[in-house]
């Protein structure tokens, strides 16, 4: 029974499978419809770089994602979609694993400084919960290989 999945590793499954949700949802919203694409991925980049984002990181909002922002805004959609079912069908769980860890470090960047300059430091972990988790889940993800549980990364082989 050497092969038996852990308690551990089945723990793991499920959650990757129940994060699949999440990204699911959260791509599905950005490609429905042209609202997050064409003028909502925009606010959010005018909210980053005008006073949520880390000031290096600034230059690659305005320079690089502004001018862009439709193709990026879709590009999004489709990346968080991708990353769903990547986790769903735990099918190239470690590179989703990696590509959602630098995806959440760049909305950590974006973000950092919303609760403003010279906040406790505890309001800036506090204002990242929603990003944080994710990138810790897909750090765990990506340790624990969790695509051979429950997934088609066990029966590639």
């Amino acid at each position: 029974m050497a092969n038996t999945p852990s308690a551990v590793s089945k723990t793991i499954a499920g959650v990757r499978i129940a994060t699949s949700v999440f990204f699911l949802l959260f791509g599905e919203y950005k490609l429905a419809g042209p609202g997050f694409a064409h003028g909502g991925f925009q606010g959010y980049l005018h909210d980053f770089i005008s006073k949520g984002s880390v000031s290096f990181y600034r230059p690659v909002l305005s320079g690089v994602a502004l001018p862009h922002a439709v193709v990026l805004g879709y590009s999004v959609g489709v990346f968080e979609t991708m990353i769903g079912i990547s986790l769903l069908l735990g099918l190239w769980v470690r590179p989703a694993s990696i590509l959602g860890v630098l995806y959440l470090l760049n909305l950590t960047l974006a973000t950092w400084w919303g609760p403003g300059h010279g906040a406790p430091v505890w309001r800036y972990f506090g204002a990242e919960l929603d990003h944080l988790p994710l990138l810790l889940l897909f750090i765990i993800f990506f340790a624990a290989d969790a695509g051979k549980v429950w997934g088609l990364d066990g029966r590639r082989g």
